[in-house]
């Protein structure tokens, strides 16, 4: 493997506090120990250069000042921001032969796994991974890894519709940088807005079933268990509700785990804390940036039917939108305040659809009942990691397949055994596949009073 050093300069150098969503980010990483660092590995372009890739790394961490952006640890606090205006961040090769170990695309997995796994040295090391396999000279792939704490997923989209800008790396920077959302979020304005979200936030605490899971029959060690459902019966049936309702895919999608999870649990409304872009405040939608937050989101199925349920799940998920911009230490404080009140409540659940076409699909698009039948048999389960420590009790995931959808659930089995992970995701596809063609499909969940789930 050979290194190059890639120097940078860029506009803009100060110190300034970590903005809502890193320190969001960055408690969730300390107390995992995970280093969540995101993205991934592409094809080299046939006839593309290591000069070419000197000058993408080096225009992309010029432009963008959170990709210059290390971290300062403090005894008394989180860390602070350290933006710099000049550099050098290092570009690495892994050369390969033809007919020999690794072959080139193993030889990029290998990379991707490292970048992906070795934490990043967040005082030392610049947050942005660049490597490349050359085979017999020619370039093959590249690897790309950003730290998390430096950008989400919206952020790497953001870097990439800056790449016309690689041969006139003096245009001006589109979106917010770190340093200026964080002032921002430090104005009377901007904490009042933080402070509206938490009382949206306190409305729901104080008013869920303080009770979720219970306790597993089946608990295993590793603790938390991930399974991957692929199904194209999913897939199609959320389509087919799309054209019946009007709703997006993902609100489709957000109704069948509420009602799924009720139907396995008893307890009604259900609840689950969703990941909030945030792109849609002024500023933000072209911010290359960490901005993503988590907000709770409440949905009551009892007694009705699963069009009402994609309804009501709309609802309360623009209002989840709405409110997932605040401080997560002011946040800390709520939950032990209201836990003191009230007494011990779970709300470790996490949801997060991560397709990107999230609307209603196109009208020529419907599919038949005969499709949905003979795309039942196609699906397949498969189990993935097992791990220590998560982030959430359950954590569930939506990504898209071709021609279906990747529904991953990783849930602490000290609460939700393995089968009952495995029926959880089956329950969720069942749902779907009994309303995907009639809108009068009830819920089968009943209303229970309150004082049952407290």
């Amino acid at each position: 493997m050979s290194r190059i050093l890639v120097p940078f300069r860029g506009e803009g150098a100060g110190i300034g506090e970590m903005t809502w969503a890193q320190l969001g980010i960055w408690k969730t990483m300390v107390a995992t120990g995970q280093s969540m660092n995101i993205g991934g590995t592409v094809p080299v372009a046939p006839g593309t250069t290591v000069e070419d890739m000197v000058k993408l790394l080096r225009v992309l961490v010029g432009r963008h000042q959170a990709l210059r952006t290390r971290l300062r640890h403090r005894p008394d606090g989180p860390p602070q921001l350290v933006v710099c205006d000049a550099g050098e961040v290092p570009l690495e090769i892994v050369d390969v032969t033809a007919h020999a170990e690794p072959d080139p695309e193993t030889a990029a997995g290998a990379l991707r796994r490292r970048y992906e796994t070795d934490p990043f040295d967040y005082e030392t090391e610049w947050p942005v991974r660049l490597g490349l396999v050359r085979l017999d000279g020619i370039l093959t792939h590249m690897v790309l890894i950003y730290c998390h704490v430096a950008v989400d997923g919206f952020g790497i989209d953001a870097v990439v519709r800056d790449l016309p800008n690689l041969d006139n790396p003096s245009a001006p920077v589109s979106g917010l940088t770190p340093l200026e959302m964080t002032a921002k979020q430090h104005t009377p304005a901007g904490k009042r807005q933080g402070e509206k979200s938490l009382r949206y936030w306190e409305q729901h605490l104080r008013a869920i079933p303080a009770l979720r899971f219970g306790t597993s029959d089946d608990p295993r060690e590793p603790r938390y268990w991930e399974l991957t459902r692929r199904s194209p019966a999913m897939h199609l049936a959320m389509q087919a509700i799309a054209h019946r309702t009007g709703a997006g895919v993902g609100y489709i999608l957000l109704a069948a785990y509420a009602v799924g999870l009720a139907r396995r649990t008893g307890i009604n409304p259900s609840m689950a804390q969703l990941v909030v872009s945030n792109r849609f405040r002024p500023g933000c939608g072209d911010s290359v940036s960490q901005l993503a937050q988590l907000s709770i989101c409440v949905i009551d199925v009892a007694d009705t039917t699963f069009d009402e349920v994609v309804a009501r799940a709309w609802n309360a998920a623009t209002n989840a939108y709405m409110h997932g911009y605040y401080d997560p230490l002011a946040l800390d404080d709520l939950l032990t305040r209201v836990r003191a009140e009230r007494g011990d409540f779970e709300i470790s659940i996490i949801v997060n659809d991560r397709r990107t076409q999230m609307g209603p699909p196109p009208l020529e698009a419907a599919p038949t009942p005969a499709d949905l039948e003979s795309a039942l048999p196609r699906a397949t389960t498969w189990w993935n990691r097992k791990v220590h420590v998560l982030d959430a009790a359950l954590n569930i995931s939506v990504d898209a397949a071709p021609g279906a959808v990747d529904l991953t659930i990783c849930a602490d089995t000290h609460r939700l055994g393995p089968d009952a992970i495995e029926a959880l995701s089956l329950e969720m596809e069942r749902v779907l596949i009994d309303a995907a063609f009639d809108p009068a499909a009830p819920t089968g969940v009943r209303g229970l009073p309150a004082e049952l789930h407290a």
